[in-house]
């Protein structure tokens, strides 16, 4: 059986995760809300594999996938999330995941994600296969997003849903002006003058729903 680190910030998801995975013979070494807790814990650790939900307050766990690949973690990731949009789903592959699980999905889903990731195996569960290969086939050029970082992504999704430079910074250890430099870059980068089309445009492309607002 296998090492697991969960990371969600909803504790009652962690315990209901931790008591699935103990009674199924899995270990769960530790857990995090916090990706940089957690970052240095899965370093630490070492676990097999880590359930990682992808949207963590105000940060995302696509910033923490990357981390983990850019320091040669030997954690394989399993993204357990919400979000059904084929382009995150596509964009956690090309990240370096190895599974991802729709929350809702039967514990049995679950259990054969980590099962299936501990072995070395991709397990894309229920219907996610086809959104894969809906995210994966889409025409790139038509994405203005395609070509951003995950830090510009994390940047526009806090900018839309309404948080302050300030409140951005603090959560992505950046200064307010920093923040303001990348909101006016990136807006120019994406063609847009206001925040309404910013918002439009994010909603537009996937990277929020209009229920992040």
């Amino acid at each position: 059986m296998s090492d697991i680190y969960l990371v969600d910030d909803h504790a009652m998801l962690r315990d209901g995760l931790k008591a699935v995975l103990e009674d199924a013979g899995h270990r769960v070494v530790g857990e995090s809300a916090d990706p940089t807790a957690a970052l240095a814990e899965i370093v630490r650790l070492v676990p097999s594999v880590v359930l990682l939900d992808l949207h963590l307050g105000l940060r995302s766990g696509f910033e923490l996938l990357e981390q983990l690949v850019q320091r040669k973690a030997t954690s394989r990731v399993v993204m357990l999330t919400m979000s059904a949009q084929p382009r995150h789903v596509a964009e956690a592959m090309r990240l370096g995941a190895f599974g991802y699980v729709l929350k809702g999905s039967p514990a049995r889903e679950v259990l054969e994600a980590v099962e299936a990731v501990a072995a070395g195996r991709k397990h894309l569960g229920g219907p996610v296969a086809q959104l894969a290969v809906e995210g994966l086939t889409q025409v790139e050029d038509n994405n203005p997003l395609a070509a951003l970082s995950v830090r510009e992504r994390q940047v526009i999704q806090l900018v839309v849903q309404g948080h302050t430079s300030a409140a951005i910074g603090e959560q992505l250890h950046l200064s307010p002006k920093t923040v303001e430099s990348y909101r006016s870059r990136l807006m120019a980068k994406l063609g847009v003058s206001d925040l309404p089309a910013l918002v439009r445009l994010a909603i537009r492309e996937g990277l929020i729903s209009a229920d992040d607002l």
